[in-house]
């Protein structure tokens, strides 16, 4: 499958086309007909466009095309392995725990082999013969089950017709570069291929490790570096040498060509300003290291890039903003603080909260504020709205979540703000983030899409199909709910395990379902594998209508063996399926979310699975992962520090889509075009028409 094609295909759900039309009758729309019902069988269909479209092409051209298509959407909904289970009946006749252990117990008594003594007092049980590995082959699992039966409740995704394959990737391009809040690494890889590909760039590149990949591209083909920043040197000699252009991990650097460091140096001589010498002490190591790779010494014409080395080694003494304010606070001269701040308008609205509690006078520092409001970034003010409007709500406990999703909690000990102080601080935001969005025009919202959260920072969250933002809403339309995962691991052996934990609504009474419960009244666990050479998936089912707690957090956790982001594939989805369907235990035309697990940590909470007061189930997005042990990470061992991190985040306030559309709609109409958000263009918008989804709904985000 072409890359370049494969990410158009699953980021925007479009197919380009190339090709030109037949122009004799061929068997074009048999072949388009047919790639039509092999996508029905992953839950896709082609709109009525791109079958229009195909149908008019050379049967020859929509076969090879069609072979592209189906592969890259199997792939989004992890179709493209084999999913076997370790009880092949599942979900029906899955013992009861105990049973299974004495089963197992009893089995290895009667084996010889297995009898055989052991000079250990202590029993594993994993060890058990006939454990932890599958005991029947796929085709006997194929066996075992019926045919899916299709229900019209059964996920069906649209296939879009794109235009030319060159277009379609310049838009791709223009979206991820262009995007004002950051980019998962999976985008940031995407972007990687899209820059190498694409001549133009958009006008601007508001994020800095957006900017470090677009400058690979540049560094590489002699044209001039977007560079304003020391730092943003540092990030693109990272991204250079295959390392982090985000920081968080420390580069190894490569040996860089002579023009290659002569350019850097240059990038560097021009924006070390004494000012920003304050950035270079943040990542002082990592200057050390790509100073002895530049040899600044070589080039005494550019001194003010030595001086950067000299500020790293502690040669040269340079204090930055946040040293300084940092001083003025602790000395109780909030204005002095104040007045530095207002250098840097994005700093001083980060701080407002801090500065309102520090005693000075709230009218001084919310005019300041009102002032910084024009200079920072609409991400800023929307992640700062966010914060106040939870502000005068007494919160269970803070969460901090970083940017590789792992989170952690900590009690609220902050004083009150006084709510009028909220209020005015609120109005001027909503003022400033209303005149910076589009006129929308003609304003058409999916009330579904109301209560997505808007993606304020996209870095915890790998793309995938059915994939929205942490804090958001969606509902669950299933009588049944089955969560999956699946590994393969890279050279060690590895065990991951899916387990659920479900609680009552005050977030207590727990009970669990994983390799140590396989059941409960309901819900059941597909049984535990324990090696994955070749792969393994593990699946719980849950019966939503007798559900005893309110409360399902699902979760995957490395018991043994490699990380997420070190096992060649791993992936979590959920299903949802009505009573009456039979089929295998994965049927991808019943997957409503997948992506890929990664991440620093050893237990992933990808969601909450939460039942109103009506009885309807809906998911609320986590994207969380905590630090965990190294080694036998359970259910039980995790559950208060899960139910604290889920807790904070369901009550959470998060500014959604319906605030963005209460501010458009305020805004008012005043131009002939449409704009539609929703989870899905439907057919029929007028020509023209501005549609935002989950995929692009980051670029409704202000500049």
């Amino acid at each position: 499958m072409d890359s370049l094609e494969g990410l158009v295909i699953t980021r925007r759900l479009r197919v380009p086309v190339d090709a030109p039309a037949a122009t004799t009758p061929g068997w074009g729309e048999v072949a388009a007909r047919q790639l039509d019902a092999a996508l029905l069988s992953v839950g896709f269909t082609c709109s009525a466009a791109l079958l229009d479209r195909l149908g008019r092409l050379p049967g020859e051209t929509v076969v090879d095309l069609g072979v592209r298509v189906l592969a890259a959407v199997r792939h989004l909904v992890g179709d493209h392995v084999r999913h076997n289970v370790y009880f092949i009946d599942f979900p029906r006749n899955v013992p009861d725990t105990l049973e299974f252990w004495a089963g197992l117990l009893r089995q290895a008594m009667l084996d010889p082999v297995a009898a055989t003594p052991v000079p250990s007092p202590v029993l594993d049980l994993l060890t058990l013969p006939g454990y932890g590995r599958y005991r029947h082959t796929y085709a006997d699992l194929l066996a075992a089950h019926a045919e899916l039966v299709p229900l019209a409740g059964d996920r069906v995704t649209v296939l879009e017709l794109g235009g030319g394959l060159e277009a379609e990737v310049r838009d791709l391009y223009h979206s991820l570069a262009g995007s004002e809040v950051p980019l998962p690494a999976e985008d940031l890889t995407a972007l990687r291929s899209l820059a190498a590909s694409c001549a133009d760039e958009p006008e601007r590149i508001p994020v800095r490790e957006n900017r470090a990949v677009v400058n690979e591209v540049r560094l590489a083909a002699g044209r001039p570096l977007l560079v304003d920043t020391v730092t943003d040197v540092l990030r693109l000699a990272c991204g250079c040498s295959g390392g982090d252009v985000t920081l968080a991990v420390p580069t190894r650097f490569r040996s860089f060509r002579r023009a290659e460091r002569r350019t850097l140096l240059q990038a560097l001589d021009a924006v070390a300003s004494p000012a920003r010498l304050g950035d270079v002490p943040r990542y002082r190591e990592q200057w050390k290291r790509l100073g002895e790779r530049l040899h600044p010494g070589e080039h005494p014409h550019l001194p003010r890039a030595a001086h950067v080395f000299e500020v790293a080694r502690g040669v040269r003494r340079a204090r930055g903003l946040d040293s300084r304010v940092e001083e003025a606070l602790s000395a109780g001269r909030t204005g002095e603080a104040v007045d530095l701040l207002e250098r840097s308008p994005g700093a001083l609205l980060r701080r407002l909260d801090h500065l309102l509690r520090t005693g000075s006078p709230a009218s001084a520092v919310l005019d300041a504020a009102e002032r910084a409001t024009a200079g920072a970034s609409g991400r800023v003010l929307l992640s700062l709205r966010e914060h106040l409007q939870n502000r005068l709500t007494p919160a269970a406990g803070r969460v901090f979540v970083n940017r590789h999703g792992r989170a952690w909690t900590a009690a609220d000990a902050r004083p009150p703000i006084e709510e009028d102080v909220v209020s005015r601080a609120v109005a001027l935001l909503d003022e400033e983030i209303t005149r910076r969005l589009p006129d929308p025009g003609t304003l058409i919202v999916d009330p579904e899409a109301l209560d997505i959260a808007l993606p304020l920072s996209g870095k915890a969250v790998a793309p995938g199909l059915g994939m929205l933002p942490r804090g958001s809403l969606s509902a669950v339309d299933g009588e049944s709910l089955r969560f999956f995962v699946h590994w393969r691991q890279a050279g060690r052996r590895t065990d991951y395990d899916l387990s659920a934990l479900m609680l009552d609504a005050s977030y207590d009474d727990p009970e669990h379902v994983s390799w140590t419960n396989l059941g409960n009244g309901f819900a059941e666990y597909s049984g535990d594998l324990v090696d994955a050479p070749e792969g393994a998936s593990e699946f719980i089912d849950v019966r939503l209508a007798r559900a005893t707690r309110p409360i399902v957090i699902p979760q995957v956790h490395i018991y043994t063996g490699e990380a997420f982001d070190e096992a060649a594939e791993a992936f979590f989805g959920y299903m949802t399926r009505d009573a009456e369907q039979e089929g295998m235990p994965f049927e991808p035309r019943t997957v409503r979310m997948k992506s890929d697990l990664r991440g620093s940590g050893r237990v992933a909470l990808p969601f909450v699975l939460l039942r109103g007061d009506g009885g309807a189930w809906r998911v609320k997005w986590l994207h969380l992962y905590l630090k965990g042990a190294p080694r036998f990470n359970q259910v039980e061992g995790n559950r208060l520090t899960t139910s604290a991190l889920v807790r904070s985040i369901v009550e959470r306030d998060h500014l959604r889509v319906r605030y963005l559309a209460g501010l458009l709609r305020r805004k008012g109409p005043a131009g002939g075009h449409t704009t539609y958000i929703g989870l899905q263009a439907p057919a029929g918008l007028p020509a023209g028409t501005r549609v935002y989804t989950p995929g692009t709904l980051h670029e409704l985000i202000p500049a």
